[in-house]
């Protein structure tokens, strides 16, 4: 038997620094520490005689050796991918397994949705669904972890592809009866004179606002910041004050004490279909995009859009 001086292992790491472009990155891509993966890498090159990676100001560059080699591995792991899916699909029979996140403002209604028709469309595929931060959507899809991913903010990644399927906008929340409510549609100047609810200004929601404010040239002073779309509502029910949230969120929870106001101030939102570019197409992901777009375009008509 002929012994391989590059094994499995070897292979696996190596393609995880291609991608991510970093030691920290490929660690966190396969749950390992950052010295092992620095000691596979440093032994591959010595078991292989080359040169993978040249270090410029901290970073990592691939030579071209490791260029043409990633193509390889690259080729070859996909195959593997291909085999694995295969061998599980023999034993849980003709049914398949996709397996789904979602960021938690798509997750309230919208994807249950679509997974519901989607369930009667395929009856003998089996879902796995949860939901997932925008932090880490990107390590799910990469490590395969998931099959695709639906993303209420852009995800910015050299090997990830997004798909935009709808366009949505940030809107106000107020109490049923607020003096708010009988406007059309409210400005950052008539909210600014209420107790506010936002985002966290470390998060992307808050990032957004914030840049939306400054374009406005409007200063806002909140009163509560909040890392969830849902709890802002309820803190909204609960009397707290008013908030500025995503319609997904507010759409999918449909709480009838609540009321919508439009921003004046339009803020767009656009969700995307988030997927490897080195996806092999094995899975049902297709299927499950063309109901998603399907269900995004009735949830509109539903609404008069």
């Amino acid at each position: 038997m002929t012994t391989m001086n590059f094994r499995l292992r070897q292979m696996e790491v190596f393609r995880a620094v291609m991608l991510t472009g970093s030691i920290n990155g490929a660690s966190k891509l396969l749950f390992i520490s950052q010295p092992a993966v620095s000691r596979l890498v440093a032994h591959t090159e010595q078991t292989l005689g080359l040169k993978l990676f040249n270090r410029v100001k901290g970073k990592l560059v691939p030579t071209p050796e490791s260029t043409a080699l990633f193509r390889e591995v690259e080729d070859f792991y996909q195959h593997a991918l291909r085999v694995d899916a295969f061998s599980r699909n023999l034993a849980k029979g003709p049914s398949g397994m996709l397996r789904i996140s979602a960021s938690p403002s798509l997750s309230k209604g919208l994807l249950p949705r679509t997974i519901t028709r989607f369930m009667k469309r395929y009856p003998d595929i089996r879902l796995h669904f949860h939901e997932t931060l925008l932090a880490d959507m990107a390590q799910e899809v990469l490590s395969n972890k998931v099959d695709l991913a639906v993303s209420v903010l852009p995800v910015e990644h050299a090997n990830l592809e997004a798909e935009p399927f709808d366009e949505g906008r940030m809107v106000c929340v107020v109490p049923r009866g607020h003096e708010l409510g009988q406007q059309r549609q409210v400005s950052f100047t008539d909210l600014a004179r209420y107790p506010l609810i936002v985002h966290d200004p470390g998060i992307a929601f808050g990032q957004i606002l914030a840049a939306a404010c400054r374009k406005a040239n409007v200063a806002i002073h909140p009163h509560v910041d909040i890392h969830q779309t849902d709890v802002a509502c309820a803190l909204v029910r609960a009397g707290a004050g008013i908030a500025m949230v995503d319609e997904y969120t507010v759409a999918g929870l449909a709480w009838a004490d609540l009321q919508v106001l439009t921003l004046a101030e339009e803020i767009k939102l656009t969700p995307s279909v988030v997927r490897s570019r080195f996806d092999n197409g094995t899975s049902h992901a297709e299927k499950f995009v063309a109901v998603l777009r399907e269900q995004s375009d009735s949830d509109r008509k539903a609404q008069g859009l």
